[in-house]
């Protein structure tokens, strides 16, 4: 008894049948989702939504909340019985305990277990289908009677009234099951061809996959040997910025070494000739004649180098080797020149390396074709004027 009591807990008000996808309005009263939202439906327009069951309004279309803890409810309650169908869909004479319909009749418009089965009706207008709760479904809506035949003209399933005395008098019929092969013929027709264009579409899907994975692995490797090509001329650069730098140094303090000598030489001339100047000065302030006249010629004390031959000594002191420089950064266009990669550029967007490391602006997408030379010109103009070349 206590499970026939919870059995109607679990009805809809609307259905009359167990509980699918429950759904609570603002008053609180449970429905199910398809049940109330047909109910809605016919709503539309009255300037009212109106619950079915308090009657409560409400001027906008109420949302529907779904019910979590009912659903949990219904779920444990079917699954308690084994052998209840998956439609959920039970006996309407069955009122104490819920029992699986196996028919439902369209003339009476309930649903029927086995045992409700043997003992009805077994006359023609008392026509038996599965077990479904959208018996209204299959009756006119004007002569409230059973669906048999289907209008070729209109499109629509009628009754035997719509055939005699309705609005489909004089067009041509079809019984439902011929017009359903019919159907389910061109259904199957666009079926196929659907089928084919899926196939299609995936075999595409597919190529473009694979073109993509061809182009990202394309991509990796040509990102690989262009890396590892500036990583090579950077400790390329780096390599001769180090001698050039060294060579500067050496030259620098070779030619240091030889100017400070000249100084020091210098300097020794300069105290010399200060002391003859000196001598001279105390001749020139003597009062005693005979004294002047006594003491040496003076024409060695001006025996000194000339002015040419100390500048001749200055120059042979030395100079940085700006040659010597310059030949040492040649080698940067010749490290480059003999670089080699495996890309090949489509259209004319080839890499330039020169002294400078110029690289063109344009640079189309990259194709793998197994080689492409990295061409390394001449420096230009301006940059072997900045390098120092042309000295």
């Amino acid at each position: 008894m206590a499970s026939a009591d919870l059995r109607q807990e679990l009805d809809c008000s609307i259905c009359l049948n167990i509980y699918t996808d429950p759904v609570t309005l603002r008053c609180g009263h449970n429905f199910c989702r398809g049940c109330i939202d047909r109910v809605l439906d016919t709503q539309e327009g009255a300037g009212a939504y109106t619950c079915p069951d308090c009657r409560a309004e409400c001027q906008e279309r109420p949302a529907l909340i779904r019910n979590i803890p009912l659903c949990n409810i219904v779920g444990r309650f079917l699954s308690t019985r084994p052998d209840q169908e998956e439609t959920g869909i039970f006996c309407t004479y069955c009122i104490h305990s819920p029992v699986p319909a196996a028919k439902s009749c369209l003339m009476c418009e309930a649903s029927l277990c086995d045992k409700h089965l043997r003992v009805h009706s077994k006359s023609a207008e008392h026509v038996l289908c599965d077990p479904t709760t959208a018996l209204g479904n299959r009756k006119c809506s004007v002569h409230k009677k059973i669906l048999e035949y289907y209008c070729t003209e209109d499109a629509a399933c009628i009754c035997v009234s719509c055939c005699l005395i309705g609005e489909h008098r004089g067009h041509h019929m079809q019984s439902l099951d011929e017009a359903s092969e019919k159907k389910k013929e061109k259904l199957r027709n666009v079926l196929q061809k659907l089928t084919t264009k899926r196939a299609d579409t995936e075999k595409r899907v597919e190529s473009l996959q694979e073109r993509k994975r061809e182009d990202q692995e394309k991509a990796a490797c040509v990102t690989e040997t262009v890396t590892a090509l500036f990583r090579d001329i950077r400790r390329q650069l780096e390599d001769l910025e180090k001698r050039v730098l060294s060579e500067i140094s050496r030259q620098e303090q070779r030619v240091s070494t030889s100017v400070s000598n000249l100084i020091q030489q210098l300097e020794i001339k300069k105290d010399e000739l200060s002391r003859k100047m000196c001598h001279i000065e105390e001749l020139c302030n003597m009062s005693d004649p005979l004294t002047v006249l006594q003491e040496p010629d003076t024409g060695d004390l001006c025996d000194t180098e000339d002015t040419e031959t100390h500048d001749n000594q200055v120059h042979g002191a030395g100079d940085l080797d700006v040659g010597l420089i310059s030949g040492t950064l040649h080698t940067l266009s010749d490290k480059i020149t003999g670089i080699n990669t495996g890309i090949y550029v489509k259209e004319r967007a080839d890499l330039l390396l020169n002294a400078n490391i110029r690289i063109s602006k344009k640079f189309p997408r990259i194709r793998h074709r197994g080689h492409l030379s990295l061409s390394a010109a001449q420096p230009s103009w301006g940059t072997r004027a900045y390098l120092g070349l042309d000295n």
